[in-house]
C-alpha cells in the first residue's frame, strides 16, 4: 500500500499528465494535490469536478442503475481531464481527478495505470 503523496508522484510519471489531485467529493475539498499550470489551478479543478461527481451519482440513481463508476472521461481540444471514484473502503467519498495533454497522453495506458495506482492507495 502507498501513501497518498507517493500515488500523486506515480500518477505524474503516466506520461502526459499536468496534474493530479486526491478529491473529497462531499466537501469539494482537495485533500493532496501535484502539479497543474498557471492555467490549471488544481483547487478549483477539483470543486468543479465534485459538480461532475454528483451529477453522474444523481443521475444513475434516477435511472436506477446499481453499478459503480469506473472513471469519467472529459475530452477537451488539447486535454484529457479523467475522474476515478475510489473504490476502497478507506477511499469512500473520494476521488481522483488527473489532467492529461491530449498530444503526449495515450488515454488506454493512463486509465490501466490509474487502476493500479488506485488498487494500491492506502488513504
Amino acid at each position: 500500500m502507498t501513501d497518498m503523496d507517493a500515488s500523486l508522484k506515480e500518477i505524474m510519471q503516466i506520461d502526459g499528465t499536468i496534474g493530479a489531485a486526491v478529491v473529497d467529493y462531499t466537501s469539494g475539498m482537495a485533500l493532496g494535490t501535484i502539479g497543474g499550470t498557471k492555467e490549471l489551478d488544481l483547487a478549483v479543478a477539483a470543486a468543479g469536478n465534485t459538480d461532475v461527481v454528483r451529477a453522474k451519482l444523481r443521475a444513475m440513481e434516477m435511472l436506477h442503475i446499481d453499478e459503480t463508476i469506473e472513471d469519467i472521461l472529459i475530452t477537451l481540444d488539447t486535454q484529457y481531464h479523467l475522474i476515478r471514484p475510489l473504490t476502497g473502503r478507506a477511499g469512500k467519498g473520494l476521488f481522483l481527478y488527473v489532467a492529461l495533454m491530449k498530444s503526449r497522453a495515450n488515454l488506454a495506458m493512463a486509465r490501466h495505470r490509474l487502476r493500479q495506482i488506485e488498487s494500491g492507495m492506502d488513504i
